[in-house]
């Protein structure tokens, strides 16, 4: 019998990931592909679900829906603050990244969009949010999560602790 991807399974594949505009924006070898655990959302959900039931050597072209990806944009997250904000860095620039805390304690990726005189306009939205992700995915293994995998939620061991 062969296996088939069903929740609490380590899953090995390859992928290339586009936007609508078909720009690669994340892709796994062969060689060295990309493992998770089915069920344990360690993959956007709308990916978690277009591969369960796949066999290994399926080939599946997956389009996701930002609602069941990185979200929505939130217009909130986008703000302008003081230079001033960001002590000790003297050249601020669009497309640098800072962690933040947020005010439940999460932390959070804010990307710097634009400079002008001493105002700095941050986004705190995912970079993938508002677009539909278009991922080409190959199986190449599925065997059963170990306990361990299991309490720790990743996989271990070889392409394990790849922490996106």
């Amino acid at each position: 019998m062969s296996e088939i991807i069903a929740s609490g399974k380590v899953v090995g594949m390859s992928y290339s990931l586009r936007n609508d505009a078909g720009v690669i924006l994340d892709q796994a070898s062969t060689e060295e592909p990309f493992l998770y655990i089915q069920g344990a959302s360690q993959i956007v959900p709308g990916l978690e679900t277009g591969l369960e039931g796949l066999k290994i050597g399926e080939k599946k072209n997956v389009t996701i829906a930002p609602e069941d990806a990185y979200g929505p944009v939130h217009p909130g997250l986008k703000m302008t603050v003081k230079k001033d904000q960001f002590p000790g860095i003297n050249d601020i620039q669009a497309g640098m990244q800072f962690q933040a805390q947020s005010p439940e304690g999460h932390g959070m990726i804010f990307t710097i969009v634009g400079v002008a005189g001493d105002d700095v306009t941050i986004d705190g939205n995912h970079p993938l949010a508002g677009q539909t992700l278009h991922f080409t995915v190959e199986i190449l293994s599925i065997r059963d999560a170990t306990e361990e995998e299991k309490a720790h939620g990743h996989v271990h061991g070889p392409g394990g602790h790849h922490h996106h």
